[in-house]
Order: structure tokens, then sequence, then C-alpha cells
């Protein structure tokens, strides 16, 4: 997918994220893997997608190091595809991409949901700063800047946006 990304955006860890995972079908791979398919005939049966496209999806995803090919039969060879620990992090995404899903339709209405695997309740994910356990949420008080190797376009472009940085 590397076309589809912008000239401006090479820098911009939402605009590369979406060359590996912004694709329909990937999403929906990986979510399966997560719920724990390893095979190409679990992803096939789940989603429905047609061989070529399974196929090609599943090779990107080796290549962007979020699965793992791996021979699980000798006699045929066959291969499962296990999530690497790159792929294993994009968890918390997913999560909360369907968290944002469900939050748009009635309770009565969501087809899954995140349960807690001990007691069985739902839970509802947000996404919260590490070191002060506030939510995410506030547009106003948490902010992309530039990073510290961001380019000089990337650094104006956040500067026109909020005003040169203090420091």
């Amino acid at each position: 997918m590397p076309g589809r990304i912008r000239l401006e955006d090479r820098e911009c860890p939402l605009s590369t994220t979406v060359q590996h995972v912004g694709e329909w079908w990937t999403l929906l791979i990986l979510h399966d893997a997560f719920d724990g398919y390893t095979r190409f005939d679990q992803f096939q049966q789940s989603l429905g997608i047609s061989t070529s496209m399974l196929t090609a999806r599943l090779k990107t995803l080796v290549a962007d190091g979020l699965l793992e090919r791996r021979p699980y039969q000798a006699n045929p060879v066959r291969h499962e595809y296990v999530l690497t620990e790159r792929g294993r992090s994009l968890r918390p995404v997913i999560v909360a991409l369907a968290a944002w899903g469900n939050r748009q339709l009635d309770p009565a209405d969501r087809a899954m949901i995140l349960v807690d695997a001990a007691t069985g309740q739902e839970v509802e994910p947000v996404v919260v700063d590490a070191a002060t356990g506030q939510s995410l949420d506030d547009a106003r008080a948490y902010v992309f800047d530039a990073g510290p190797a961001a380019s000089a376009q990337m650094k104006e472009r956040y500067d026109a946006l909020r005003g040169p940085r203090l420091s």
C-alpha cells in the first residue's frame, strides 16, 4: 500500500501505520488472529474471503512482521500464521476500534462485546496516559505535536496550529 501514503505524511506515525493495518481485510484477519485463529482455512471460513485475497493479505502481514508463518504439518506441508510480538502489540488498537464501534450502537444491538475473561462482565476500554492515568479523550488537554525527529515541515505544521514550542 505504499502508493497511498501522502508525500507530506511520510514521517507521520498515523500514515505509516495505515500502510500496515489500514486495509479492510487486514484488520479482520488480525481480529481473528487475536481470537486464536492461525490456519488459512480458519481465516477463510470465518471471513468468507477469497483464496487469492487471503493469500495476499497473509503474505503482507508476514512481510510487515505482524504474523509469522510456521509449518505445522510436514506431508503435505501446511503452515499456520501466528501473531508476532509486533502483531500482538496492535491488540489495544483493535480493542479501541471495536469499542468505538460499539459506542455508536444501542447496547442491545451489539453483536460482539469485550468482557473480563474471569468474570464474563462487559468492560469499557479507554485510552489513558500511562503516567497519570488520565483519559486521553479530551482533545483540548492532549494534542499532537512535533517530536524529536520531526522534519522542519512537521515542526512548521504544529507551529502553525499552536504557535512555536517553548523548548
